[in-house]
């Protein structure tokens, strides 16, 4: 089971790489890899074993993070409406994104980043990639496209800069983290 201590921090210069692509089909360890990140993020979520564990909550988690520069991806977040979508991804490649952008009001946090950044991290509203998609359930990969749009696409375009060396910090505006460009818009959650 993976734990925070499991989890590397800013300054870790494994942080900073870029990873490589996962052979097609998955090793055993690839794919024992992928199902506990998985079980990282929805363990982190549910208070019994966050407390039990000491675990910080995530909805998302790439293998960098974890001191593994391969290209995997752990998802379990809500959209703005607050339904649950769930992505165990291998090889995630970017396609294309919006030139609308967005932000979160409360700014973004890292499991590998142990500080506190005030800034606005404004990204692409809109992503369309590729991947293979792992199925819990069925252990089956299946490759294909998919379209984010809002929260989902931020936590994609967070976990997506980890493979490429990318902390959410390294974002933020240094001179004015509170700026906000004309084309960005806050998201919005919606109210139960």
């Amino acid at each position: 089971m993976i734990t925070m201590k499991d989890v590397i921090r800013e300054g870790n210069p494994l942080l900073k790489q870029k990873s490589v692509d996962v052979n097609i089909p998955l090793s055993k360890e690839d794919e024992e890899l992928i199902i506990s990140m998985m079980e990282y993020v929805y363990n982190s979520c549910d208070p019994e074993m966050n407390e039990k564990y000491d675990l910080r909550p995530a909805v998302g988690l790439a293998a960098p993070q974890l001191g593994i520069l391969k290209k995997m991806i752990a998802i379990v977040a809500p959209d703005e409406s607050g339904n649950e979508h769930e992505f165990a991804l291998i090889n995630p490649k970017l396609l294309s994104y919006s030139d609308e952008l967005t932000y979160l009001e409360g700014g973004e946090g890292c499991l590998s980043v142990d500080r506190a950044c005030d800034a606005y991290i404004h990204r692409p509203a809109r992503v369309m990639f590729e991947a293979y998609f792992y199925d819990l359930k069925t252990g089956k990969l299946e490759k294909k496209r998919m379209k984010l749009k809002g929260y989902l696409s931020v936590v994609f375009q967070h976990e997506y800069d980890h493979l490429n060396g990318i902390l959410f910090v390294d974002r933020a505006n240094k001179t004015n983290p509170k700026f906000i460009p004309d084309n960005s818009k806050p998201i919005q959650f919606k109210e139960n």
